[in-house]
Formats: structure tokens, C-alpha cells, sequence
């Protein structure tokens, strides 16, 4: 199977061959490593793994070695279990558990950078979560997994990741595009729906500028994760109601990978 460039090209794809996207994501994964796509899928699994773990032990709490950050994904936790919830428990665990892996990572934790370290806690936060509330096993999570690095592969090749460089759409974007594409999917969102699932989160953090405090991925990139969390709910729920991206999303990234080429760190 051909590299794939662009998200249309995913469309014709998917609606031609009538495959799932992660049928598709982990064809193109195999022949990239020249692995089998079963070795393949065994290491999306192994990564799940580590997801939970980071999670759960970011939950766990501490302080970051600088001191700034540290906490506030076990506050959420405690809040939620109180029963006073803002927009309810999946909610209240997507941000929370996408705090919690950035905490981790802050501490110098083992996780997953999907797509960066800056901005790893949403795929995992997200997908556990969903995964939790719906009952979800964990090949059926990893399957979503696949599609999440499908679609961070696919904008990959088109524009920048790091914040640094591109700003934080560049990495905060990415990471939520990625997580509403694999929320779609995991939800019964047909190729078309998971597709404008990611291409209206990428559109709506368009201009998010990378600020971090004192040069270190922690204020306000910690809690920004459990922020940008909801932008991936809000890209699933649109896309599976049928709120479409306009059609030069679709066809390509060239407009967003502008934007993220001129937004770049102070």
C-alpha cells in the first residue's frame, strides 16, 4: 500500500476499499516498518499499556522537580468523586487523566509523546476514559490507538510537531485532532465522521501559540491537556452529529501548515 499524504486521500481510500480506518492506518504502519501488521499491532497494545500506566501513575500525585505543577489531575479526581460534576464523569476523567500524564511526564515519568512529550496526556486521557465509561476492552482501545497515530502520521508529513517550532497548535492541535478522530472511530463513527473529527479540531486550534513559563513543558502545558482534551470530545460529538470541516480541510493541510510555520515560540 502507498505512504498515504492527506486526509482525502484517506477518504478514498476508506469509501472505496470499504475498510475501517484502523484496518487501513495499520496496512500502512506495516509496510512503513516491513513488520507484520499482527508484530504491528502488538506494539500499538504494549503502548496502550504504558498509556494507562502513566496515567494512573500520575493520578497518584506529586510534585514536578521544578516545583511548578503538580496535583491538580488527583484535585479533578476527588472533585469528581464528591458526585458535584461540571459536564459529568467522562468529563471530569478525560481532563483529569490528561493532566495526570503530563504531571508524570513532568516528573520525569515513562509515557507515551503522542505526538510530543508537551502534549501526550490527550489520546491516552481521552481514550481511557471513553474506554472506561463504555466499556471498551483494551484490543478494542488499541485499535483506536492505531487510528490515533494514523492521524498524527498523516499530519506529520504535511506540517510541523513541535511547539517549539510551530507553535502549540502544533502539538496541542495535533494531539487533540488525533484523539477526536480515534473517538469517532471507537464511538461507531463511520471513516468520513473520524475524519472531520480531526479536521475540526485541527481547525479550531488554529493560532494556539506556544508560551510555556521558565522554557519548561509545565505552565501552562500541563493543565492546557485536560483543556484541549474537551476540543477532541468536541470534534467527536460534532462530527458523529454531522458537522462537516470545510472541504479545503479535507483536501489537504497546506493552510494549517502555513499558520503553524508562523506561530512559533517567543
Amino acid at each position: 500500500m502507498a505512504t498515504l499524504n492527506s486526509f482525502s486521500e484517506l477518504l478514498e481510500l476508506a469509501e472505496g476499499s470499504a475498510r475501517p480506518l484502523d484496518a487501513i492506518f495499520l496496512e500502512v504502519e506495516s509496510a512503513e516498518r516491513d513488520l507484520p501488521s499482527d508484530r504491528v499491532f502488538q506494539i500499538f497494545r504494549e503502548r496502550w499499556s504504558v498509556m494507562k500506566d502513566s496515567v494512573r501513575r500520575g493520578l497518584a500525585g506529586g510534585r514536578s522537580f521544578s516545583g511548578l505543577v503538580g496535583g491538580d489531575a488527583r484535585k479533578v479526581m476527588e472533585f469528581t468523586e464528591g458526585g458535584d460534576i461540571a459536564g459529568g464523569r467522562l468529563v471530569a476523567k478525560c481532563i483529569a487523566y490528561s493532566i495526570a500524564v503530563l504531571e508524570e511526564n513532568s516528573r520525569m515519568g515513562i509515557i507515551v509523546a503522542a505526538p510530543t512529550a508537551g502534549a501526550a496526556g490527550m489520546v491516552p486521557g481521552t481514550l481511557l476514559a471513553i474506554a472506561e465509561e463504555r466499556g471498551f476492552d483494551d484490543d478494542f482501545a488499541a485499535r483506536g490507538l492505531v487510528v490515533a497515530g494514523g492521524f498524527g502520521a498523516l499530519v506529520a508529513g504535511k506540517a510541523e510537531l513541535s511547539g517549539a517550532a510551530g507553535g502549540c497548535q502544533a502539538e496541542q492541535g495535533v494531539g487533540a485532532a488525533m484523539a477526536a478522530g480515534a473517538l469517532t472511530f471507537l464511538l461507531g463513527g463511520t471513516p468520513n465522521m473520524s475524519v472531520h473529527a480531526a479536521a475540526l479540531t485541527l481547525q479550531n486550534t488554529l493560532g494556539l501559540a506556544c508560551d510555556p513559563v521558565a522554557g519548561l513543558v509545565e505552565v501552562p502545558c500541563v493543565v492546557r491537556n485536560g483543556f484541549t482534551a474537551m476540543l477532541a470530545l468536541t470534534g467527536a460529538q460534532t462530527a458523529l452529529a454531522g458537522v462537516r470541516a470545510s472541504s479545503r480541510w479535507t483536501r489537504s493541510s497546506r493552510r494549517w501548515s502555513r499558520s503553524a510555520r508562523r506561530c512559533r515560540a517567543p
